[in-house]
């Protein structure tokens, strides 16, 4: 986000006299044209920037200006506070409990307000961020990582290149460059055990534009479904997919029309449902859940 770019570009600036835009675009991963629009954004805040040209050259803060307290507002601080607490959930790293504690003590009076809490952990927490600190050592060192994946075909030894460590559709993935599948891949933390540093580093690849949308990920081959639920169910298809997900027929059901990027999630959610749910389409999914209800009752029957 560019209001994060922005504030870890002045950090760096209060920390050490000048850098270079090259240098920040790098830390960044963005284009020089990017870290120039983000030094003409700052200026235009009032932070007195100096550019200088040739060999030893490059940006930095006026000397003898101190940041005004008034640069963040209150809001803004709380907002920062609780970014960096609902990365602790996950995260124990030295620096950002002191970055914590830093801002916590010289600012208490902007961060009494506690009605925004994020808790980016879940049921795994402590395996949670086991896992998350070996990979973000392992990208920071760039050293290849190894571990344990499960899914739905089996389960399987991968070895990758890590790059980043992403929270997306309410969980927490490692994007990186798998050396079995020699392409880019998300792996889902929580399906993602035995993870090891191995000793060997890798050189960064170039990573392409598109290999960064990872919406694209799990929407390489959708499956549209159609279904009608029970009103009963409301509250679920809201919970999941919005207020406007479904219209509602004569009879009071609802219609659901949702496309599906992997078949088995599909097929679990809607087995969920049990009898709240009529499947219209696909008609491999209904065949499916009539063979599912006919193995249910073959079992009970044995039993």
């Amino acid at each position: 986000m560019k209001v994060d770019r922005l504030i870890g570009i002045l950090t760096i600036l209060l920390r050490q006299e000048q850098i270079t835009a090259p240098e920040l675009a790098r830390r960044f991963e963005v284009s020089r044209r990017t870290i120039t629009r983000d030094i003409d954004t700052l200026c235009q805040a009032g932070i007195p920037l100096v550019t200088s040209q040739g060999r030893g050259g490059g940006i930095s803060i006026m000397g003898g200006y101190k940041l005004d307290k008034t640069f963040l507002t209150r809001e803004e601080f709380q907002t920062i506070l609780a970014s960096l607490q609902g990365l602790g959930s996950v995260s124990k790293a030295d620096a950002l409990t002191g970055l914590i504690e830093k801002l916590s003590g010289q600012h208490s009076q902007f961060l009494t307000d506690n009605t925004v809490v994020i808790d980016l952990a879940s049921h795994y927490q402590g395996s949670l961020t086991h896992k998350i600190g070996i990979l973000k050592r392992a990208i920071q060192q760039q050293k290849l990582v190894e571990f344990q994946y499960y899914y739905e075909k089996g389960e399987d030894r991968r070895i990758i290149e890590p790059y980043r460590i992403v929270f997306k559709w309410s969980s927490w993935y490692v994007f990186g460059f798998c050396r079995k599948r020699n392409a880019f891949r998300l792996f889902k933390l929580n399906r993602l055990w035995n993870v090891t540093e191995l000793g060997t580093a890798f050189f960064p690849r170039e990573i392409p534009e598109d290999e960064l949308d990872f919406s694209d990920f799990l929407n390489q081959n959708p499956i549209h479904l159609k279904a009608l639920f029970a009103p009963s169910q409301k509250y679920r298809l809201i919970d999941e997919y919005g207020i406007g997900c479904f219209t509602q027929t004569a009879r009071g059901e609802l219609l659901l029309e949702q496309d599906f990027a992997n078949y088995s999630n599909l097929r679990e959610w809607i087995f969920s449902f049990g009898s709240s749910v009529e499947i219209l389409e696909p008609a491999q999914l209904r065949e499916d859940r009539r063979k599912e209800a006919l193995a249910i009752l073959q079992r009970e029957h044995e039993n």
